[in-house]
């Protein structure tokens, strides 16, 4: 049977518009019948302009390879603004031929600097006060001197833009460009607007928010620059094969509309009496309007978009009004998210409505606002009075679930339209990759509470929280969920461009900011720097990308290298600001900081980041730096064992983070590791089965069990429902993960003010175990991107009678579920062609192992590769297999 291809991508996209990487890499998935398929060979056609391959611009020929991941075109340079069609076929193992796949595309942007003509402007800082709320409106009209064949449109912006061509809103992309080091990288924006433009009078019409770039962060007013600006070039090309280039410069036009403010903490005003008519349309008299100004916004090298954009992905109505005591209407949307809601008015010129969103209703039933902090988080819009006017912010987003809604008409008397009042969920537009389920509705509910975590945080930057007056790029956060992160959605080029600002601002010495981009003066705590090299390990591994790793290892060595010159002893960290395990329940009254010492966890990730990066050396083929990385992780375990290891094999710290850590980041061996694990699963045990790790210890505690014999002690972790547990947040109504064990407490009340997210996504880290431990879905690491898979559920006694886990690898579909029926288990696997497996179950002897309901030591496709332990381990290649075993084997 030969092997069929499909989705075929080019830098993790299908048919990407506007990339700007000289030798952009191609992926293709695999499907056969045959069990054990696998690719010999393939061969590669790629074309310029036009889909056809008579005379290809590159043909690898057939190359004997079984790889199908981000492989590289090398054929001749890519020229700018040109599409490329290209091809794939492959060869079994049999060496039988594959048809040709169907087409695909990539098309590049404008590849350099020297392409760009266009100028920044903005408004004339005379005549409209920068730091003044409305945001400018820029307006360009020209003639096209014939039939429109082809058209590009290239933008970005020192702030946020919305584009529009002729009165069409060009694109579905929100909050564009992003957020960026803008300082150093900022991303522009490739829009295809052939259909937009037509032969004679067009206009081209841009609006301008403060963004990021202009909007108070943190406590600071226009971090970035004090003057929003915008930069455009649009290129078209007629029948006649001539070329147009219109771009920005001092003969657009300016003035301002109806979006009167906007901040990404605070919220959007918008009049809508006050938009000009027709300003986007060709034939819109702008004699009134001012000239634009060329503007110097003083940002750094212009980059082709990176991340996934974010984007509208879902809709969702209210699921109830509520009339609160203090006698506000409030809508429910029944779900915790991050977006905005569409106005959908029939209502009289010059009502102004106005919504405030909230995460949580308090305990006497009131709107929550108090961990808002300074943001207000208001959306006031006032009406044009037009039928059916529709209307959602553009520059900004909310974190909420419940809205109160002021000054629609009759609201007292005769409620609220719920239809007119759409949430609409925001953030970057990643593809979704993997599903959990198991036989508890509560830890269902806990791994849905993650991915919505997960949806709100991801919004062009991996933030701690969506609502308050922060919504940063934490990098402690970000480096604990990485994992997580990447089986419910594809997080590829999210953490690439991301870590390409955490190199940008990376400090000369190799400190790591605490935040990235960075808006803080802070930075280089132990477990925050350290996303400098978990997070591109961790891509690495899940994706197979090389060239990321390789992009980023200087950054990589460069924090290991600066966490060797603190102090006097090189081999320890006891210097310093830390974080520590932060918001651990061990910690001292009126402290934010967990038990564990904080020189105990910053040698523990010293120990860590250097044996990664010595790892990535290995990966990357650097023999020089695989001895010293290597050399240097020895001598950091060494000192972390002689200062925190008694030597009766006691750990210094009698902490549940502390027995964590060493044991996950391999710091002690033999019996000194059997005792460590003993004594987790005491601390464990003696404090009624709850943890009181934070952000440091929780994502590493039930794997420090589950791989040390103690996987029930963590199951009853996990099926915990009282305080503090996973399952104690659910009890309480939780949609999203909350960023203290007990934000509402059982009487009702709340933490703190000061810092008490309900969408806080660092301890859904959990994911990971749910995926690896329960489901047994995970990978062979000696073979990155699930090229190599281990499905190796850990059953567990009691509390699940079943768990299943799905992951769209690179490779394709891998599926784990395991049922047990009577004494008996079954388990189903999936394995895509290009990858093989390693089954590890808890059956005692090959022998009482069915496969297929016959014998496994028979089965043709089955290898027996180890036993020991209770456990025996099978080698399966691609294709579906279902094991049936005992337990009492």
């Amino acid at each position: 049977m030969t092997l069929d291809i499909y989705d075929l991508t080019c830098e993790y996209r299908t048919n990407p518009l506007g990339i700007d990487t000289p030798q952009p890499r191609l992926s293709w998935k695999l499907s056969s019948e045959a069990r054990g398929a696998c690719q010999s060979g393939y061969r590669i056609q790629v074309a310029a302009e036009r889909p056809e391959f008579v005379q290809p611009l590159w043909d690898t020929g057939l190359v004997r390879s079984a790889d199908s991941v981000l492989i590289a075109y090398g054929g001749p340079a890519l020229r700018p603004s040109t599409r490329y069609y290209y091809r794939i076929k492959a060869w079994d193992g049999a060496g039988v031929e594959s048809a040709w796949s169907e087409t695909a595309w990539w098309e590049t942007a404008l590849l350099s600097p020297q392409a760009w003509q266009a100028s920044w402007i903005g408004a004339d800082p005379e005549r409209y006060d920068p730091n003044a709320g409305p945001s400018p409106l820029l307006r360009k009209a020209f003639e096209l001197p014939g039939k429109v064949v082809r058209a590009r449109l290239y933008a970005s912006a020192a702030g946020l833009y919305e584009l529009y061509v002729n009165g069409r809103r060009v694109g579905e992309d929100l909050m564009t460009p992003g957020w960026t080091s803008y300082g150093k990288r900022l991303q522009y924006q490739t829009y295809d607007v052939t259909d937009a433009l037509a032969e004679g009078a067009n206009a081209l019409g841009l609006s301008l928010g403060n963004g990021w770039y202009k909007s108070q962060l943190v406590n600071d007013n226009n971090r970035y620059g004090d003057r929003r600006a915008a930069l455009l070039q649009l290129h078209v090309w007629l029948a006649d094969g001539s070329e147009q280039v219109v771009v920005t410069d001092s003969s657009w036009r300016m003035s301002t509309g109806a979006v009167r403010y906007s901040e990404i903490y605070h919220g959007e005003t918008v009049d809508a009496r006050l938009e000009p008519a027709g300003w986007r349309e060709a034939g819109y008299d702008d004699a009134e309007w001012s000239p634009a100004t060329i503007a110097e916004p003083g940002t750094g090298r212009l980059v082709a978009q990176e991340n996934w954009p974010v984007r509208v992905t879902e809709r969702l109505l209210p699921v109830g009004l509520v009339r609160t005591p203090a006698g506000d209407t409030v809508l429910d949307y029944g779900q915790n998210l991050v977006g905005r809601v569409r106005l959908k008015l029939n209502v009289p010129a010059g009502t102004t409505v106005k919504l405030r969103h909230a995460e949580i209703l308090d305990r006497d039933g009131n709107a929550y606002f108090g961990n808002l902090r300074s943001a207000r988080q208001e959306f006031i819009y006032t009406a044009s009075g037009i039928a059916d006017e529709s209307y959602a912010a553009s520059f900004t987003f909310f974190g909420f679930r419940y809205v109160t809604v002021e000054g629609y008409p009759g609201q007292d008397e005769d409620g609220l339209p719920l239809e007119a009042f759409e949430a609409e969920v925001m953030h970057s537009d990643m593809p979704e990759t993997g599903r959990f389920d198991c036989s508890s509705e509560l830890i269902n509910r806990l791994n849905l509470n993650i991915r919505w975590g997960q949806r709100g945080n991801f919004l062009d930057v991996p933030t701690d929280c969506p609502q308050r007056d922060e919504r940063l790029g934490w990098t402690g956060d970000a480096q604990v969920f990485v994992r997580t992160s990447a089986f419910h959605y594809q997080v590829g080029p999210f953490f690439a461009k991301w870590l390409h600002d955490l190199a940008a601002d990376q400090l000369p010495d190799g400190g790591v900011p605490f935040v990235i981009p960075n808006v803080l003066e802070g930075h280089s705590s132990a477990a925050w720097g350290d996303a400098a090299v978990i997070c591109p390990w961790t891509i690495y591994q899940c994706y197979g990308d090389v060239r990321l790793l390789a992009e980023q290892f200087d950054s990589m060595k460069a924090w290991v290298e600066y966490i060797r010159a603190q102090g006097d002893d090189e081999y320890l960290w006891n210097t310093g600001f830390h974080f520590g395990d932060w918001l651990g329940l061990d910690a001292k009254e009126n402290s934010y900081i967990g038990a564990t010492p904080k020189d105990f966890i910053a040698t523990a990730y010293y120990a860590y980041s250097a044996r990664l990066v010595r790892d990535a050396a290995v990966a990357l083929g650097r023999a020089a730096d695989v001895r010293r990385y290597g050399e240097l992780h020895h001598r950091v375990v060494a000192a972390f064992r002689r200062e925190f290891v008694t030597p009766g094999g006691r750990l210094a710290a009698p902490t549940q983070t502390a027995h964590a850590l060493a044991l996950v980041f391999e710091l002690v061996e033999g019996e000194v590791r059997t005792r460590v694990a003993r004594e987790l699963n005491k601390l464990v045990a003696q404090n009624d089965y709850r943890l009181t790790t934070g952000f440091v210890g929780t994502p590493y505690l039930c794997f420090a069990l589950s791989d040390n014999g103690y996987h029930e002690t963590a199951l009853k972790l996990l099926l915990q429902e009282s305080y503090p547990s996973w399952l104690y947040p659910v009890k309480q109504g939780a949609t999203t993960i909350w960023e203290h064990w007990d934000g509402v407490k059982p009487d009702g009340t709340f933490w703190s003010d000061d810092m008490n997210s309900f969408n806080h996504y660092a301890y859904g880290a959990i994911g990971d175990w749910l995926y690896r431990r329960v489901a047994g879905l995970d990978m062979d690491e000696s073979e990155a991107g699930y090229r190599g898979v281990r499905i190796a559920p850990l059953l567990g006694g009691t509390g699940l009678s079943h768990a299943s886990a799905e992951l769209v690898s690179p490779y394709g579909n891998i599926r784990s579920a395991w049922r047990r029926e009577a004494d008996i288990v079954v388990l189903e696997t999936d394995i895509p062609v290009g990858a093989s497996a390693k089954v590890r179950l808890p059956a005692g002897d090959a022998s009482l192992v069915q496969v297929d309901g016959g014998s496994a030591a028979l089965a043709g496709e089955v290898s027996i590769v180890g036993s020991g332990g209770g456990f025996v381990t099978f080698g399966i290649g691609s294709g579906r297999y279902t094991f049936t075993f005992s337990t009492d084997g």
